[in-house]
């Protein structure tokens, strides 16, 4: 999963972070070791999808902890987008 994703954070990349409330500092990184280590985040949270790769992604610590449990969160508003 960390090499799916380029060992980069998508979790704050992908808005998950947006749904916790609270201020972190995403380090942007998610390598094997070191002190960047990542961690898996759990989409939809590990016990409603369990260690299924689609909905999991790359995070740094940081966000991962900042996130917790994301079934904890409501939505966001929706944005509208327009592209033209």
């Amino acid at each position: 999963m960390l090499t799916r994703d380029g060992y980069r954070c998508r979790a704050h990349e992908d808005g998950w972070c947006d749904r916790a409330p609270g201020v972190h500092y995403c380090t942007g990184v998610a390598a094997l070791r070191g002190p960047d280590r990542g961690h898996a985040h759990h989409t939809h949270g590990r016990a409603i999808t369990g260690d299924d790769p689609r909905f999991i992604v790359a995070a740094c610590e940081a966000c991962n902890l900042h996130i917790g449990d994301p079934t904890a969160h409501t939505d966001p508003p929706n944005q509208p987008v327009t592209r033209w």
